[in-house]
This record gives structure tokens, sequence and C-alpha cells, in this order.
């Protein structure tokens, strides 16, 4: 293996060499994408540029520029890791991608990759009543849609909750990245409960809702990410049923709660089929994403239950 791994790095010179030789090794080994990219050859691009500090907009030519030694070795070292770890990409470059955004992250937290950001890129437009001014992003993780938001409304104070200390702490590398520390804060909450008296225009939430048989058939991939961010119950609406029941009493008069409930979608309008939860559409792909105001939440509240 060391011997094959020799001959290799003296084979292989330029970039387009080890873009090609990574996306081989990423077939080859049935690699799983879907954390930035979606097939081999973008995966190994993404790596190979971050390994030689070079962004993926660089001129065409680079692609024939010859790596030193060294710049052969860590280079194959990352797209070696990427196989036998199967790590996702984001976690070889502490990096992601979200809304124009980027984005600090590690294994504490998810890989941001949310079709929410592109309500957020809109405006929440046509539900938001408007221009909110206190937005909860709950279930925060790395705070990529808090961070986001914040950004899109540069008048509204930003709470990022999560339950995990791990997950604030990078969400908090976020906020210092964006210098947003005056108008953001990362909070510790199971759920509302460390928020006792804040109240928010906007909710936004991305919780755990992967579903039991889901979860169990996932690729390796994802099951680098932390499964308290993940599984949510056999039907995957655990924490969703508990955000339903208590979120009107944390926004304000024509405020708005906006929630991913992923493939989980179907499971939620058979166990609420009266509740009249908008589903937006989106241009760039994703589903499972409802809307719905505090008012519909107080006319609805006796289906979700005692709290």
């Amino acid at each position: 293996m060391i011997e094959r791994r020799e001959a290799s790095l003296h084979e292989l010179c330029t970039l387009l060499d080890y873009i090609r030789w990574g996306a081989s090794r990423f077939n080859e080994a049935d690699l799983y994408f879907g954390h930035g990219t979606d097939n081999a050859w973008d995966e190994a691009l993404l790596l190979v540029m971050h390994g030689l500090h070079l962004p993926l907009e660089s001129k065409p030519e680079v692609l024939q520029a010859r790596l030193t030694m060294e710049e052969r070795r860590e280079v194959m070292a990352l797209l070696e890791r990427r196989v036998d770890e199967r790590l996702p990409a984001p976690y070889l470059t502490h990096e992601a991608h979200f809304c124009g955004m980027t984005f600090y992250v590690d294994e504490r937290v998810l890989v941001p990759r949310s079709p929410i950001g592109e309500l957020i890129r809109a405006g929440f437009e046509p539900w938001l009543k408007a221009e909110p001014l206190a937005i909860l992003d709950l279930c925060c993780g790395s705070g990529c849609i808090g961070i986001a938001c914040a950004e899109a409304f540069p008048e509204a104070r930003v709470d990022l909750a999560d339950i995990d200390p791990g997950a604030l702490e990078v969400a908090q590398v976020n906020i210092n990245r964006h210098q947003l520390n005056e108008r953001v804060r990362a909070v510790q909450s199971d759920l509302f409960a460390g928020l006792a008296g804040c109240s928010y225009e906007l909710i936004v939430c991305n919780p755990p809702y992967v579903d039991a048989r889901d979860l169990a058939e996932m690729p390796e991939e994802y099951r680098a990410e932390p499964e308290i961010a993940l599984g949510s119950g056999e039907d995957g609406l655990d924490f969703t049923r508990r955000l339903l029941r208590e979120a009107a009493n944390y926004l304000q008069p024509n405020g708005l709660l906006v929630c991913e409930v992923g493939n989980s979608w179907e499971a939620l309008e058979q166990a609420f089929p009266q509740v009249p939860f908008l589903w937006p559409e989106f241009e760039d792909g994703g589903h499972g994403v409802f809307a719905i105001g505090r008012e519909e939440l107080l006319a609805y509240q006796s289906y979700f239950g005692a709290e």
C-alpha cells in the first residue's frame, strides 16, 4: 500500500491529476455526496483546492500547475481521509457555505444545507407581515440560519439557541467571524426553557426530524454528524410536537414560525390534518419546510396536546 502510494505521488503531478485521482478513488469507494457537492468530481475539486489554499473560482490554467512533493503529500492525505473516514468534506475543510456566507463547522454541528436559506434570501415573503426586529434560530447548530437572518435583517436582534454546549461554541465562533456580537447572542436552551421572557416576530427552527427508519438507513457520511441533531423518535416528530405546543407563547402578534421537517412532512400532515401548514416550494431544491403564524398556532393549540 505504501509503495503504491509513493508511486502515485511521483506519477501524479498537476492539480488536475489529483482531482482526477481523487474522483476515481471516491467513485471506487462508493462514497455518498450530500454535504455541499453531489458528485465525486466536485468533491475532489473542493478538497484539492482547499488543500492548496486556492479559491474554487481560480482560473482554469491553474489546473495544469505542478505541485511540490510536500503539496502532493498534503493533498493526497486529505483525499485519502475522505475515503478512509467517510467524513463529509466540510468536516475536513472546517468550512461550509450557506446563503452566500462562509461558516466554520466541525463534528459538533450539522453541515449547513437547509432549504430555509432560499426563504431567508427572499425575506420570508409573503408570510412575514413586517421586517422582524427579534428573531430566534432554535436548534441553531453552527448558527448559520440565524446569522444569515441577521445579515438579511440588519436591524434585528437574533438569538441562537441550542441544547448542546458544543454546538453553541461553534455558533459563537461564527458570530465572531461575522462580527455580529452586538446583535447576535448564543443561548443554551432545551426548546424554550432557557428563553423565559423572550418573544420574537420570527422563529426559525431546523430541529432533529429524522424518523427511526431513515436514521437506520443513513449513509455513513451522515453518521459522522451529531445524532442529537438528527433523530427525533419513531416518526421524526418528537421535537416538532413540543415546538408546536409552545411556540405561540414566544411569538409576538402576527409572528411567524418556520420549521424544517424534511421527509417527515407526510407524518406531520397525517398527525395534524386540520392544521393549515403552509409548504413553500423551492426553486433551488429541497422540501419539507412549513410556515405557520402565531394566530393559527393558538387557534389549533388543542390539536397539539397538553404541554
